[in-house]
């Protein structure tokens, strides 16, 4: 009866109408009450279904779900749709959308007190993270499913908390919740909140226990406690977290890790990692494959001890690093009003500080989510203070700086104003942010003369993710293009601080230094390329260096405590844009290039003599590595602002190995492809790793560029179906072995040596 209520307040039209409507169009495949078929899911007890939106829900049924079986139902006039929807939501009704009677301060003092709830559960980061966060529950819940899980435990585990009992082979006895399992593996994780990641000849036995670890409630039929966990919607966005206990911000340290997007916050993907060698990298063979449903993924998995996390468009899963299987995922609807990557799902990863795991959105939204449960903890709006947000998103993992998460926003290709954020890692509260771009009167607004700034904001995006240097306590980040892009006649002058690396202090974000590497660009050469950070002994003296390879065609090294620019030679053959860098700093311009209505044949092209794909210095050689690109281009002068390819010119990408004391090469590999490769580096062992334009992986020695291994992903923008190469590859250790992993197409791959290697 009390379903059948809920149903019929839901609907604004005569139940028999809606009724008539759904047997018609639904029926057939949900079933006639709503509890699924053959044909399609279970209507009665959708989680996914409660944490929709009424548009989205109604959108769903609009345009299906071709990937699942689902088609659209595009002649429903909007009044069915809207009847529909709302008779849909209805069978998966959420407790907070029925809150029943009860004192719900009671029900929050007897969780979090008497009642002991809070010893295993989080709400809202607080309490403890041993069974499931219960932060949403109203959301995820009918009511009477949670009176239900409170007086009766047993009758239903939540997906993941089945106990076991684990004996390994070394002797150990382990019990706590098998979060997945198969005959091969089980992913244990203990009631300390530990994850016990073993094989099937780790292990000796398994006992799989019945019943829930939970007691009945000790509080009758409860109802201050079910009024008060119908009411839990989860964070709010913008609305900042209780801090989270000191002891819990950071993890043991292991040095076989990958803890964040670069490898070291120096950006430098060099691992010291050496069981992979020239010797026998060539033995190495697939561990695992993970499949993500996005057609290209940019991202580079982060592993802490042993646990894998990954993205793909506003989605994070946390994996068994050495077997592939899933602990735990997070995922959201896409935003409708992303625009530009973000729209296309590009999304490069995650950051992990302690119990914390943080993310963007599409539409700029920072996520804190628990690294044991996958929960939502708190979640940031980025755009919060900014006046036009429409073109505003967001790509790039962020950055733990200290006790902060810094992150940037994508959106500099149509027209904003750039800036960069930190916020406090245990609350979600924004700390400080720097604008790239003036106001119209500020300083440096002397260098934007005309309108671009009051009409398009004037770009200066921080779409890629930057360095940090602890012992100066100083965070590097590389600056967007101006807007608009191929046009400069509404922004004379440099337009500071676009196409620049900024030193901005990590407590305050005041700016140290900052370098502009192409002053008043007209080409689209955005200065997001990894700035990356090395000490070592450089022309006789020992020295704190930042290394960028610049889109523009020239390797720059600089003194990052002071700005000093030490070296700027060019590393690309293609470039007629400047004769070189001056000793002022400043490129030496080559007159009569600016694009043209008819066109004007540029070198580099748009893509950039070398692009975002990340590049390594190898502390062993001493050398750096990256991708270029051997190409030129027609920029055409807006309104067709779009480069052309020239005809019968086709480009070539090169790995290059170079000297940053003398900026000469000192070996490199030419590429078989389109020219349109995005695949960046990694060394390891005496090795390169890089993403190979025909959409291989290859690996050569580090010393001399000698071919050593290759397999063949088929990322490789050639083939026209979108699977180009769009990430970099990393390697990690874990139980005594190396593995190698990187994401290639829709598929997170990953290799490692056999045994006795």
């Amino acid at each position: 009866m009390r379903f059948a209520a809920i149903l019929l307040l839901a609907l604004n039209a005569p139940a028999q109408d809606v009724r008539a409507l759904y047997d018609q169009q639904c029926a057939v495949c949900h079933g006639s009450d709503g509890r699924g078929t053959e044909r399609g899911p279970n209507l009665t007890n959708s989680r996914r279904l409660r944490s929709n939106t009424f548009d989205q829900t109604r959108d769903t049924i609009r345009h299906g779900v071709p990937t699942r079986g689902m088609p659209a139902f595009p002649r429903l006039a909007p009044a069915e749709l809207d009847q529909l929807a709302r008779f849909v939501r209805a069978y998966s009704a959420p407790a907070s959308a029925n809150i029943p009677p009860g004192n719900v301060a009671a029900g929050e003092q007897f969780f979090f007190g008497g009642g002991g709830c809070a010893s295993c559960h989080m709400v809202a980061g607080r309490g403890q993270a041993k069974g499931p966060d219960l932060s949403s529950i109203g959301n995820e819940l009918t009511v009477a499913e949670i009176a239900e899980a409170l007086t009766n435990p047993n009758a239903k585990l939540r997906p993941g908390y089945e106990l076991a009992r684990v004996r390994t082979a070394d002797g150990r006895d382990l019990r706590g919740f098998a979060r997945n399992r198969s005959r091969y593996n089980i992913q244990l994780q203990d009631f300390a909140g530990h994850f016990h990641l073993l094989t099937q000849k780790e292990i000796q036995a398994v006992q799989i226990e019945s019943g829930s670890a939970m007691p009945a409630a000790p509080c009758g039929d409860c109802p201050d406690l079910i009024a008060y966990l119908a009411g839990l919607r989860g964070p709010t966005p913008g609305q900042p977290a209780k801090p989270f206990a000191k002891e819990t911000t950071t993890l043991p340290a292991n040095p076989h890790d990958w803890p964040t997007y670069h490898g070291a916050l120096t950006g430098n993907r060099h691992s010291p990692l050496a069981q992979i060698t020239p010797a026998n990298v060539a033995k190495l063979q697939l561990a695992w494959v993970y499949p993500i449903d996005h057609n290209t993924l940019e991202l580079t998995p982060v592993v802490i001890d042993g646990v894998m996390y990954i993205t793909g468009p506003n989605q994070v899963h946390a994996l068994d690093a050495r077997a592939g299987r899933t602990i735990w995922k997070y995922e959201r609807p896409r935003s409708p009003e992303a625009k530009g990557d973000p729209a296309k799902g590009t999304n490069r990863g995650v950051a992990v500080l302690g119990d914390r795991v943080f993310v963007v959105t599409d539409n700029a939204h920072l996520l804190a989510l628990h690294r044991v449960t996958g929960a939502l903890l708190w979640e940031s709006v980025i755009t919060e203070g900014v006046t036009d947000k429409k073109n505003i998103g967001n790509t790039a993992a962020p950055l733990i700086v200290n006790d902060l998460v810094v992150a940037g926003v994508s959106g500099g290709d149509l027209g904003m104003r750039g800036f960069l954020d930190a916020y406090n890692a245990s609350t979600g509260e924004r700390v400080w942010r720097f604008w790239t771009v003036p106001r119209p009167g500020e300083p440096r607004s002397e260098t934007w003369q005309g309108t671009a700034l009051a009409e398009f904001g004037g770009g200066g995006a921080t779409w890629m993710t930057g360095t940090f240097d602890p012992a100066t306590n100083t965070v590097f980040w590389g600056t967007g293009n101006p807007y608009p892009a191929m046009n400069g006649d509404q922004r004379r002058g440099d337009n500071l601080y676009s196409d620049s690396v900024i030193a901005l202090d990590a407590a305050t974000g005041r700016l140290k230094w900052h370098y502009q590497f192409t002053p008043h660009d007209l080409y689209d050469w955005d200065a997001g390329q990894t700035p990356l950070l090395v000490d070592r002994r450089y022309r006789g003296r020992d020295r704190q260096l930042l290394v960028q390879a610049n889109r523009n065609g020239f390797l720059y090294v600089f003194d990052r405590t002071t700005g000093e620019l030490l070296l700027a030679e060019k590393f690309v053959d293609k470039l007629t844009w400047a004769t070189g860098i001056g000793k002022d700093g400043r490129p030496v311009v080559v007159p009569g290039l600016e694009p043209r209505r008819d066109g004007t044949k540029v070198c580099p092209n748009v893509l950039g003599a070398t692009n975002w794909p990340s590049m390594a210095l190898s502390a062993e050689t001493g050398l750096f590595y990256l991708q270029t690109r051997e190409a030129c281009g027609i920029y055409t002068k807006p309104p067709s602002w779009n480069p052309k390819p020239i005809p019968l010119e086709p480009g070539q990408m090169f790995l290059r190995a170079i000297d940053i004391e003398t900026g000469k090469r000192v070996w490199e590999v030419g590429q078989q492809g389109p020219a349109d490769s995005w695949g960046g580096v990694l060394s390891t062992g005496g090795v390169i790793f890089f993403g190979e334009d025909s959409g291989a992986l290859g690996a050569v020695d580090a010393r001399t560029g000698k071919d050593l291994w290759h397999i063949q992903t088929n990322a490789s923008a050639a083939l026209g179906d979108g699977h180009s190469w769009r990430s970099s590859p990393m390697t990690f250790a874990a139980a005594g072995k190396q593995y190698l992993a990187f994401a290639a197409g829709p598929n997170i791959l990953c290799f490692t040596l056999p045994e006795g290697n």
